[in-house]
Formats: structure tokens, C-alpha cells, sequence
């Protein structure tokens, strides 16, 4: 990118304002050229060790010097020693590229094919037994990749894709955006739980327009299950009467337990006393699962790794 050097704001009376909008622009590029002079004392030396002539050196440091207002050196030949200014401002100079250097190796090592990192969410639904099994599944192959694991319903996930806050996500309902690519890989059912002592405790199956009358605990509005509980009872032909909305599926089936209501979830990974699990004949009560990105977003070695190995479960994701 060319940049206008006529539009770039100077130091001067009067403009402190605007010069300090833009000070990274200004001083960024020259401050390991600063610390380079600084180190040697010499800019033949310091040029030598950073690789540049002399030349593109020296006129870095006076247009520094320009930008700031101040000395930064006092100089004899081409021997050079600090200001009380240049010291003052070294310390800060080294402080800054410390940490450039640190974000730098952070960077790459979460790119690391072997040992990197991949941002990577999930429902809560899928805590407890499916994601525990692909990441141990996974890692026979890949002992070293590191996980970031984040917890929580489909939009905050997807909310996390689009700020970069994750690189993949699995979630339900398989997620149709145009920022994003998503795959469906498996479907779960969904079973009425009903208190032991509800009047259709003995049946096996049930229609879900047998519990129009019900109450229902569901999952807050924006949870994925909840729109899907939604969905179902309409496709059944009424509208849920909702006795309680939560955020996580096992607090429901407790609450089911006690007699608040009924719900629409997932199996559990342990079964739960004082609650019948029933399955739903009609409509076909499933949620689809799939695995969602950021379209057009590159991915690290580790990121592309564990895509390939997610896509290659469709349709054995969850366990038996």
C-alpha cells in the first residue's frame, strides 16, 4: 500500500491532537532500527547487524528524531550515544518489542502442526460423553494439539466463529448463513421426559400431540433445542405452555423429576430416577448436529487437522 506522505500528520505547535491519532503509524516501522542504534552506539554496526545500508538507517533515525520533536541521539561521526530523551524512550522502545516478539511466537506456535491450538466450541448437551470421546479419539493421532474449549448454546458459538473467537463449532440446528460453511454430520433423537408418576409413564411411545395439555420445561429462547422443542409442538399442532426456561438440559430433567412439567431433550448420559423417557412417533422428533466455520477463514495446520477428523464422523459422531 502507498500511502500519501503529504497527508501524514508532523509534530508541531498546535497539532498535538493529531499527531498522536496516528503515533504507531508514524514511529512503528523505525522503532527496531532505534533499538538497533541504541544497542551499538554505532550506526555502521547497527546497520551491519540489521541488515540495511547505512544510508536507510541513518535516514530513519533523523525522520524519527522529525516526528517526535526531540534528540534522540547526540553524535560524533558516525558514534552515537543517547539523550536523557533517547534512554526515556528506549526502555519503553524494548518494552514494546518484547512483546511484539512474544505475541510473534505465540502466533506460531498455535500454528504448529504438531502441537498448536484449535478454539473449538460445543453444546452443553454434548459435554458430558460426545466431545470427551472425539478429542480422546483424536488425540491418538495427534497427542499434542492443544484445545481452547468453550461451552455454550448455538448463537453465542456462532457469535464466537464470526469474531474469531473459535475455529470450529459443533451445534444444532446445523447453522444456514452466508459468512458461514457448515456440515451436518449426525442426528440425535429426542425423547418426551415425563415424571414416573405422569399418567402415560407406562406407555413406550407416544405421539407429542398427547401432551398439548402439559406443562413444559424448555431451554431459554436462542438455545437451538429450544427452537426445535418449538418447532416439533407446532408440527404437532399447539403451542407449548411453558412452565420453566433454563439454560441446561440435565437442571430440566431434574425439574421433570420433581413434577414442574414435562420436556423434549436429548438421552442422557447417565439416566436420571423418577423420570420415563419416552419415544416420540410423530412428528419425527430428531435434531441435526453438524460443524460450522467461518467461511473464507484460513486455517492453521492443527484447525485443518481436526476438521478432517470431524468430517470423517458423519455420521458415527455421537456415541452409541
Amino acid at each position: 500500500m502507498v500511502h500519501d506522505r503529504s497527508s501524514q500528520p508532523r509534530l508541531s505547535h498546535g497539532s498535538y491532537e493529531e499527531y498522536e491519532e496516528d503515533t504507531s503509524l508514524l514511529l512503528a516501522p523505525r522503532l527496531a532500527y532505534f533499538a538497533g542504534v541504541a544497542r551499538h552506539e554505532h550506526v555502521t554496526r547497527a546497520a551491519q547487524e540489521l541488515g540495511v545500508p547505512q544510508s536507510t538507517l541513518s535516514r530513519a533515525i533523523v525522520r524519527l528524531e522529525k516526528d517526535l520533536g526531540v534528540a534522540l541521539f547526540a553524535r560524533r561521526g558516525r558514534t552515537v550515544s543517547l539523550t536523557p530523551a533517547g534512554r526515556t524512550f528506549l526502555t519503553s522502545v524494548e518494552r514494546a518489542l518484547a512483546e511484539v516478539e512474544r505475541a510473534a511466537e505465540s502466533v506460531r506456535a498455535d500454528a504448529d502442526p504438531r502441537a498448536g491450538k484449535v478454539a473449538f466450541g460445543f453444546l452443553h448437551t454434548m459435554g458430558s460423553e460426545t466431545v470427551p470421546g472425539l478429542l480422546r479419539a483424536f488425540r491418538v493421532d495427534h497427542p499434542k494439539i492443544r484445545f481452547t474449549l468453550v461451552q455454550n448454546y448455538g448463537e453465542a458459538m456462532l457469535g464466537g466463529l464470526r469474531s474469531g473467537d473459535l475455529d470450529l463449532c459443533l451445534t444444532s440446528p446445523v447453522p444456514d448463513a452466508p459468512d458461514l460453511v457448515a456440515r451436518r454430520l449426525d442426528e440425535q433423537r429426542l425423547r418426551l421426559v415425563i415424571p414416573d408418576d405422569h399418567r402415560l409413564a407406562r406407555r413406550r411411545r407416544v405421539r407429542l400431540a398427547e401432551a398439548a395439555n402439559d406443562l413444559f420445561v424448555t431451554l431459554e429462547p436462542g438455545y437451538g433445542l429450544r427452537r426445535i422443542t418449538d418447532d416439533l409442538c407446532a408440527q404437532a399442532g399447539f403451542t407449548p405452555k411453558v412452565a420453566f426456561e433454563g439454560e441446561e438440559a440435565e437442571t430440566l430433567r431434574g425439574l421433570v423429576a420433581a413434577g414442574l412439567g414435562v420436556a423434549l431433550l436429548p438421552p442422557p448420559a447417565v439416566a436420571r430416577p423418577g423420570v420415563v423417557e419416552l419415544t416420540v412417533t410423530a412428528p419425527r422428533a430428531v435434531r441435526e448436529i453438524g460443524v460450522a466455520w467461518l467461511d473464507g477463514h484460513p486455517d492453521t495446520a492443527p484447525v485443518a487437522a481436526f476438521k478432517k477428523f470431524l468430517l470423517s464422523r458423519r455420521g458415527r459422531l455421537l456415541p452409541e
